[in-house]
């Protein structure tokens, strides 16, 4: 996957209150699973912080005290409050990868969820036994047994799902679903049909993902960004149909997001000069 685009996921990394940490999965779920991921903050004494996610094609299985279920991909931005002091652990699937676990199509939760009761019987003691594990890596193994007892399976069809999503990832250049279908041979019709059943997004929405995170990616990453520019390199015709886009999307303009970007690096830096304003 090297070279891959990956969705930029957290907005504000920078400001984020909690540590995150990635593990990778046993080679057997590797075919199905990107990475675990354990989540563990502290904000005892401060007030709850909302952590907002940009949206991604990935299905999250979490073991959360309040967030226990399969998330599957939406088209609005994720919130989540972090308040107190807690931890927990999610499983990110491989986009196109997820069906295996369900009893249908991925589509069935895009925008939603689904308990980890209906996955998985008796997942109730056993979202109790992850979050009570001693350790990292002994989180990671009750959640991959879990995982496993599915005996799950890989079909061709969930392999070109992935391998589609894949295309995506790799090149910047597609930004139309035709260009997708020149580059997998499969016509429209079949991929609108693969990607219901197994990615849970229209392969449309697939692609404008992948665009739209990488404009955020560089927006929090240059100083003054280039929105004409940057809008001619992602495929659009013209900067008001990416400003339009980025905001259905992320919920704020590129000029706000790249503002909000700027004002929480600036927060940060005060926070690490000894006697500057704490958040």
């Amino acid at each position: 996957m090297s070279g891959h685009r990956i969705p930029a996921g957290i907005v504000t990394m920078r400001e984020a209150k909690f540590s995150l940490v990635r593990h990778r999965p046993a080679p057997e779920l590797r075919p199905f699973v990107d990475h675990h991921w354990v989540l563990r903050w502290d904000l005892s004494g401060r007030p709850p912080h909302e952590q907002v996610v940009l949206p991604n094609l990935a299905v999250n299985v979490t073991f959360f005290r309040d967030a226990a279920g399969a998330f599957g991909p939406g088209k609005r931005p994720f919130r989540y409050t972090v308040a107190g002091t807690d931890h927990g652990i999610g499983v990110r699937f491989r986009p196109g990868a997820f069906r295996a676990f369900l009893t249908g199509p991925v589509s069935m939760i895009s925008g939603g969820s689904v308990p980890l009761t209906d996955l998985f019987p008796g997942a109730g003691p056993v979202t109790e036994s992850v979050r009570n594990a001693t350790d990292d890596f002994e989180m990671v193994r009750r959640c991959e047994e879990l995982l496993l007892a599915k005996d799950p399976v890989l079909t061709a069809a969930a392999r070109t799902a992935v391998e589609a999503v894949e295309t995506i990832a790799a090149d910047p250049a597609i930004t139309r679903v035709g260009e997708l279908s020149s580059r997998t041979g499969l016509s429209r019709r079949s991929l609108q049909r693969l990607f219901a059943e197994h990615v849970g997004a229209a392969p449309k929405w697939a692609i404008q993902v992948y665009r739209l995170n990488e404009a955020a990616t560089r927006i929090a990453a240059e100083e003054r960004p280039d929105y004409a520019e940057l809008a001619t390199t992602l495929g659009y015709s013209d900067q008001a149909h990416f400003i339009r886009d980025f905001r259905s999307v992320t919920g704020w303009t590129p000029t706000e997001y790249a503002r909000l970007n700027r004002v929480q690096e600036q927060e940060s830096r005060r926070e690490r000069i000894p006697g500057g304003v704490r958040v």
